[in-house]
């Protein structure tokens, strides 16, 4: 008999992070396939990329999952969700699936103007956010984008001290206070095992933070 194959069609921000829960938890039944992270600077291109990943896979797997939240795709990705019988990840964003959603919005209530850092972006940053927005050919234009912003704070999925020097490098580089909150998978963790191992919402979770 056949094991059922699931793919996760993920944002490349996620991959790191779905892959070590796919090694830890034994999900031996599930693949992912990632699409670039950079479209999250062009978020209305992400449903016709999600949308081509559907159809690519569609003949080969009994099951799909859609490891992006909302991601600023003005409805396309829910719309894509409702039409396909396909489930996403909760929330608007990956800091809020992450962080938590009730802790997210205590962390933008408590100050708005806070510029937000994963695992990810902190490796990431000089090429997502200095190069993209050309602070490395015009610093002077910091201010004009990151005047408005108080604080940094660095949502931590794992302990690495790399990148914990990433993040105050990139706090002290934007001119922002620094703060670090160590999240471990969060509700990226607690939406993948109510997938595939029936967790139901009030079950402990291990939000690993290794």
């Amino acid at each position: 008999m056949r094991t059922k194959r699931t793919l996760v069609i993920a944002c490349g921000a996620l991959a790191r992070e779905i892959n070590q829960l796919k090694k830890i938890n034994g999900w031996d039944h599930l693949d992912l396939t990632c699409i670039d992270a950079a479209l999250h600077f062009h978020p209305e291109k992400i449903g016709a990329a999600l949308r081509a990943r559907i159809e690519e896979n569609r003949a080969e797997y009994d099951d799909m999952y859609i490891a992006y939240a909302e991601c600023g795709s003005r409805g396309e990705i829910d719309k894509i969700v409702a039409e396909e019988g396909i489930e996403r990840l909760p929330g608007a964003h990956c800091y809020q699936f992450l962080a938590g959603q009730e802790a997210f919005l205590e962390m933008s209530d408590e100050e708005p103007g806070t510029f937000y850092l994963t695992d990810f972006l902190v490796r990431h940053f000089h090429r997502l956010v200095v190069r993209s927005l050309g602070l490395d050919r015009h610093p002077e234009l910091r201010d004009a984008y990151f005047g408005n912003y108080k604080r940094l704070i660095y949502l931590a999925q794992t302990r690495d001290e790399k990148l914990v020097q990433g993040a105050r490098e990139a706090a002290e580089f934007l001119g922002l206070d620094y703060c670090q909150v160590d999240t471990g998978y969060g509700e990226l963790e607690h939406s993948l095992r109510r997938k595939f191992e029936g967790l139901r919402d009030g079950e402990e979770d291990n939000h690993i933070l290794a």
